[in-house]
């Protein structure tokens, strides 16, 4: 009954890209995405990798119900015609020793190139092959991993302190990643290796993820679309019936506590924001 409701209520969109899910994690949003998939319904959706966290699932397994319901709801999607292919990453690379095998309605290719309603041309991949650190020096990823989990860990504490003093949410681990990074210059680098990729495949524009910085911007005539992450951020990119793609950031909202039954979160747009017609 709910599937019926979610697909006559649904926001439909040509296609739709997501990346950097990361099932396995305790850090992973997997709920979130749960109400980001049933308010939308897409002809083609695009797994841009690190969907499944192998890595952390090595360490320990982590496999909570809301794991198998975005599983299923995929597989659903799948069922009714949509098409779904999965762009394996760096921590679900396991999937790259199967491309072009089909399983559950869902196809997996190591990379693509999408073409869009308007006829630009997109290549998608998830990125990682263009990560020095992940490509020559694994343990030290596996490393900032773990670093990462900490400060996911260290988030939450940080998140409940300043809603006791009243101060907006502010994510600690995505400011330190990031200031990590813009010291090497590394979300800058990427980007342009990328974009050079992109070019090499002479193509309009390139859909990655990886990184987890979702945005979508031009360089030197290349559109660069990052679908940024289901971790923290919570965003994906959309392409409408006209080609044009958009970044969207989803933001989880409590009911009011005068409302009957337990307290829900929900998830609404919360903004429709570095929206941009690809040029």
């Amino acid at each position: 009954m709910l599937d019926e409701l979610d697909n006559r209520d649904a926001l439909k969109v040509r296609t739709l890209f997501i990346s950097d899910i990361h099932l396995g994690s305790k850090a992973s949003k997997a709920d979130f995405l749960l109400d980001f998939l049933r308010v939308h319904e897409a002809e083609t959706i695009f797994l841009v990798g690190d969907i499944v966290d192998g890595w952390r699932l090595k360490r320990s397994w982590y496999w909570p119900q809301n794991c198998n319901d975005v599983v299923q709801k995929l597989l659903r999607k799948g069922r009714k015609g949509a098409r779904i292919v999965y762009v394996p990453g760096n921590h679900d690379d396991f999937m790259r020793e199967f491309p072009g095998i089909h399983f559950g309605g869902i196809e997996v290719a190591r990379n693509m190139i999408h073409v869009a309603a308007d006829g630009k041309r997109y290549l998608v991949l998830h990125g990682d092959e263009f990560d020095v650190v992940v490509r020559n020096a694994r343990f030290i990823a596996h490393l900032g991993d773990w670093a990462y989990d900490t400060a996911i860990a260290l988030n939450i504490w940080i998140a409940r302190a300043r809603r006791l003093l009243g101060l907006p949410y502010w994510s600690f681990s995505a400011w330190a990643k990031l200031q990590v990074k813009r010291a090497v210059n590394f979300i800058g680098e990427f980007q342009r290796v990328v974009a050079d990729e992109a070019r090499r495949n002479d193509v309009d524009g390139v859909i990655c993820g990886h990184i987890h910085h979702a945005v979508i911007e031009d360089i030197d005539g290349i559109t660069y679309i990052n679908t940024g992450d289901w971790v923290e951020s919570c965003t994906a990119v959309v392409e409408h019936f006209d080609g044009r793609m958009e970044l969207i950031r989803w933001q989880n909202v409590e009911l009011p506590k005068t409302l009957a039954g337990p307290m829900v979160p929900i998830m609404i747009p919360q903004a429709r924001e570095a929206e941009i017609q690809a040029a």
